[in-house]
């Protein structure tokens, strides 16, 4: 999934799957990756400050974990 978001162009990758960073090798990639730390909707609303805050702040290739109250 990572490679098809790259080859399409996106930038960053948003998610909430916590075990990412173990089950891939994220060395080399150009996408940014922003992994929220719950998958609750109502608390991801709550918060969308950081959110977008992780996204706007993504560099290439990076990894940022958002918590989420």
């Amino acid at each position: 999934m990572l490679s098809a978001a790259e080859s399409a162009g996106f930038a960053v990758f948003v998610t909430t799957d916590k075990k990412l960073k173990q089950q891939q090798d994220l060395t080399g990639r150009a996408i940014s990756i922003v992994v929220l730390l719950t998958t609750s909707w109502p608390r991801i609303q709550r918060c969308l400050d950081r959110v977008v805050a992780a996204v706007d702040s993504a560099i290439p290739g990076g990894y940022v974990e958002v918590p989420i109250d």
